[in-house]
């Protein structure tokens, strides 16, 4: 069952007793920015901000742990993987509306003003407010696919953004070739609070730039994304979002962008970005806000970003590794850069293989560990207790230098986003094919033991 909207999805976690609503101000000026952050380590609920200082409540820690995430996706954890499998080849195209919620008021011209809305700053380190929670919706200038991603936002001026796109993100090559072209300006909308399925989405990876992001977001919801057209650019958005800030991205303007801490938990420096002028902002009436924490892991970001990442990661891996368990693309690594995959090894060194097919994947990861499916992939004792029994490093651990890195990782080397390079480990933790090893000392049966007096206790 989908969620219509946001509101559906904050209305369940009401009623699971997952969601707050806080009547003291709380200043959007760094207090957001502590108050998320305590929630997200003590494995908070979400979070209504009402009283922030704006005419909006501002919501957080929408994905702040992994019960929230699939609740989102309405699944449960053991069939989410096969389940995001199963759903992501089969597109549900999006139906076009005339009149939409999001639409009901509509600010344009001067009267654009982006310190209304709640936007916080999170960090003292921080290069001032930004908007973290907003799904990009940009096309292929040529194609006119469409790619819904997250992407950091820095509100800057009255009426403008400043923007990262990394090169080889889908928003970024759509801007490269939008400027290849001659077009010295280029439309998209950044929209904020939506179904969550719209979200999850933007974190698929492994797909085509061919594949149209409105079919993959009916797929998850299982029912169509009704859309509307923006009312200045042409551009499609959901029609159910609280919010719509319809955007014009300006190539010979640009602006000094950041510092922001991002995913991999350290601050990234300013640059000169292009600018994205807001031409317009629509609006439900009493809408809500979304905001988003990132930085140090573990924050909403990486949990947002963790199951998409790892179901996509799981099938582009499967189909070469038919074996493969399960795979982990830990929070911890900023959900990139240490994975655990778990298989059945069909001949000798079938691991090694698997090892440098995620090398070569574009996750990108800095580790990549190979367990036996005895080792639950996410469970970290589990993972060492491979680690430390079942490697003899001469043999078994495979360094790769000079290969492509994540590209905000500050050990990696390389003057631009697109020079980044690094050195990658695989590490063989499965015990040795077609030999006998040590027997596990395990207590047999224990899990389908019934002890009803250790349930009582809970």
């Amino acid at each position: 069952m989908a969620f219509n909207d946001f509101r559906e999805f904050l209305d369940l976690c009401r009623k699971e007793r997952d969601l707050i609503e806080v009547d003291r101000y709380i200043d959007l000026n760094l207090e957001i920015g502590k108050a998320l952050k305590k929630s997200y380590v003590n494995d908070g609920p979400v979070i209504i901000f009402k009283n922030n200082g704006t005419e909006f409540p501002a919501v957080g820690g929408v994905f702040g742990n992994r019960v929230k995430a699939l609740r989102a996706l309405n699944v449960k954890n053991k069939d989410v993987l096969s389940w995001f499998a199963g759903v992501i080849d089969k597109p549900v195209l999006p139906v076009i509306v005339q009149d939409a919620p999001c639409q009901e008021i509509i600010i344009e011209g001067e009267d654009v003003d982006l310190s209304k809305y709640p936007i916080p700053q999170f960090s003292s380190l921080d290069g001032g407010p930004y908007l973290t929670a907003g799904i990009s919706i940009s096309k292929d200038p040529e194609t006119e696919i469409t790619d819904l991603g997250h992407y950091r936002f820095q509100a800057i001026g009255k009426n403008y953004f400043g923007f990262m796109a990394q090169p080889f993100h889908r928003l970024g090559k759509n801007c490269t070739k939008a400027n290849a072209l001659g077009m010295k300006k280029f439309e998209m909308a950044l929209v904020v609070g939506t179904d969550p399925a719209l979200a999850y989405t933007c974190q698929i990876q492994n797909v085509p730039d061919s594949t149209d992001d409105w079919g993959l977001a009916g797929a998850l919801r299982g029912q169509p994304v009704e859309l509307v057209k923006c009312k200045t650019i042409d551009v499609e958005v959901p029609a159910t979002a609280e919010f719509v800030f319809e955007l014009e991205i300006d190539f010979e303007t640009k602006v000094s962008e950041g510092p922001l801490g991002e995913f991999t938990g350290y601050m990234t420096p300013a640059s000169e970005k292009p600018i994205a002028r807001v031409k317009a902002v629509t609006h439900r009436k009493n809408p809500y806000f979304q905001v988003l924490l990132t930085g140090k892991p573990v924050t909403e970001n990486h949990i947002l970003k963790n199951i998409p990442l790892e179901a996509s990661f799981f099938n582009f891996m499967k189909k070469q590794f038919p074996s493969i368990k399960d795979v982990a693309v830990n929070p911890s690594g900023g959900v990139q850069n240490y994975v655990v995959i778990s298989m059945t090894q069909r001949y000798a060194n079938d691991a090694r293989h698997a090892i440098l097919a995620a090398m070569s994947s574009n996750v990108r990861p800095k580790w990549v560990i190979v367990v036996d499916p005895d080792i639950d992939v996410h469970n970290s004792a589990e993972v060492e207790w491979a680690l430390s029994f079942r490697v003899n490093p001469v043999r078994d651990v495979i360094l790769v230098n000079n290969v492509p890195s994540a590209p905000l990782d500050p050990s990696s080397h390389g003057d631009t986003l697109q020079s980044k390079t690094n050195s990658t480990i695989g590490i063989d933790a499965t015990m040795p094919f077609g030999e006998e090893y040590a027997t596990v000392a395990e207590v047999t049966g224990w899990e389908e033991y019934e002890f009803p007096e250790l349930d009582a206790s809970r």
